[in-house]
């Protein structure tokens, strides 16, 4: 038997840096200023949201919701965090964004008082969920009732860590099921809400559980 998958919860809290932005040229350098964790939390950790915002990052919902620039929020919405490797990728690609808008629109509006834009960061505490998976079913059983920072945790957080979730990781090198990891590694983080990731998981999972039982000659 393989080694067992270990979930993990996180735990954030939000850190002020200290900087704000009340037009796009002050965004534009907070967004060149600011610590990789400020960038990270706005645009990554923005999958831990409860709900589903218009727009994929801060850095966009603010500039469409509250300068009403909606043209730079669809472009700043439309950069995908996971296609860099590291965070100064990101961090070039929104700058180049609002530089390119900038230059089409030197003198956008600003942001109403009490509107501005505020950099923050969080600080992350990582700690055992207190659940493990042996097998795929056990897995399956876990996987449908864990904490949403453990799904976070495992599937977003670990691409920066990985390059890939834990979930396909451990399917893949603990259970020999490629098949199963492409799947869930096929699932688009930025498509999805985190039900919707665990829906996704769960379903591939459940799949292959079946299939399992039906080679090995049980009734499903």
């Amino acid at each position: 038997m393989g080694e067992a998958f270990d979930f993990k919860q996180c735990v954030t809290m939000v850190k002020a840096t200290g900087r704000k932005a009340a037009n796009l040229h002050q965004l534009r350098d907070g967004l060149a200023a600011v610590a990789g964790s400020s960038i990270f939390h706005h645009t990554y950790q923005y999958f831990l949201k409860s709900h589903i915002m218009e727009y994929t990052n801060d850095f966009a919902q603010w500039a469409g919701e509250n300068l009403e620039e909606r043209v730079l929020a669809e472009h700043l919405s439309n950069i995908d965090p996971y296609d860099f490797p590291d965070v100064e990728g990101l961090r070039t690609a929104l700058v180049g964004a609002v530089d390119d808008y900038l230059r089409q629109f030197p003198e956008p509006r600003g942001a109403m008082p009490g509107e501005e834009f505020f950099f923050n960061e969080t600080v992350t505490i990582i700690f055992p969920a207190g659940v493990r998976a042996q097998n795929l079913a056990e897995f399956l059983m876990a996987i449908k009732y864990i904490d949403s920072s453990s799904l976070y945790y495992h599937f977003f957080d670990a691409r920066q860590r990985l390059g890939r979730d834990d979930f396909s990781a451990w399917f893949e090198g603990g259970l020999g099921k490629s098949g199963l990891a492409g799947k869930v590694r096929s699932i688009d983080p930025f498509m999805h809400s985190l039900d919707g990731i665990r829906e996704h998981i769960t379903s591939a999972v459940e799949e292959e559980v079946r299939k399992d039982m039906e080679a090995s000659g049980v009734a499903t």
